[in-house]
């Protein structure tokens, strides 16, 4: 999940490099961009784009980083070896940086704690405004959160990893053979359980093509610790996605009429 609401950045692409301009006040992206880069060339080569050079300091801060072949997973039906494929590049990314390394990169932006605050603003800020299954979703999702006991570091018994923080799926390029990643302004340090629950419930695994969400986290082997946190990541992901969703402004809609209401019926699914 972008930390920005939406578009964060201006990219020029050429035939082999990709430039990605931030804006003045970026928040740290192209820091954590740049810093994201080299983790997985030095890492794991080839799965994510080679860093180039970058000037953090500029007015504008830039970051340039070789381009990749691929289609995004965003925009067809993502299934079979495609899930396969997108599994394996993000077990590789959580597996490849060493324990020691990720404990000294900063926590990832829209981390558990920085949402709980959001919702805490949202419920009196946007909560007023829905109505009908909205707003029953969104109650019923502030009733869970007041009594599941999440806080800002109750995150269990679970791991750290690197994470790339922004699960919509546009992020996973898909080149027939492999997934590759690209875009880690929202990276940082995570956790698994949660950073599968950002792709599962981002809106894009949903509202235009299906995502067979079943068949990706079979993938995958988790512990019951991280089995219990990637359920409640995922409640936790989808109602901050419902909030997002009914403060979207109408009159330059970035997703399909119902879009909300779709997502209502989601967290209310997850929370049964």
């Amino acid at each position: 999940m972008s930390s920005g609401r939406w578009g964060t950045h201006a990219i020029e692409m050429t035939a082999d490099r990709v430039i990605k301009r931030f804006p003045r006040k970026d928040g740290g992206r192209a820091e954590r961009e740049w810093r994201a880069l080299s983790l997985p060339a030095t890492y794991a080569p080839g799965l994510a784009p080679e860093p180039r050079e970058a000037d953090l300091a500029a007015v504008e801060p830039v970051v340039v980083m070789s381009r990749l072949a691929g289609a995004t997973l965003r925009g067809a039906a993502v299934e079979g070896k495609k899930i396969e494929a997108l599994a394996e590049a993000v077990t590789t990314l959580y597996e490849a940086v060493p324990s020691d390394v990720v404990c000294k990169i900063p926590l990832r932006p829209g981390h558990q704690g920085e949402l709980i605050g959001h919702l805490d603003e949202w419920a009196v800020t946007v909560r007023p405004q829905a109505g009908g299954p909205v707003r029953q979703a969104m109650d019923a999702g502030l009733d869970w959160l007041a009594r599941s006991g999440l806080g800002a570091d109750a995150r269990g018994e679970v791991s750290p990893v690197f994470g790339p923080g922004d699960g919509n799926l546009a992020n996973y390029l898909w080149d027939g053979l492999r997934v590759q990643v690209v875009d880690f302004e929202d990276s940082g340090r995570s956790d698994r359980a949660f950073e599968l629950a950002e792709i599962t419930e981002h809106v894009g695994s949903w509202v235009e093509h299906p995502f067979d969400v079943s068949a990706f986290l079979e993938q995958f082997e988790l512990s019951p610790t991280e089995t219990a946190r990637l359920r409640e990541s995922r409640r936790l992901l989808a109602l901050v996605w419902l909030f997002l969703l009914a403060s979207e402004a109408t009159e330059h809609p970035r997703n399909p009429p119902g879009t909300a209401e779709r997502q209502a019926d989601r967290v209310l699914e997850l929370l049964a």
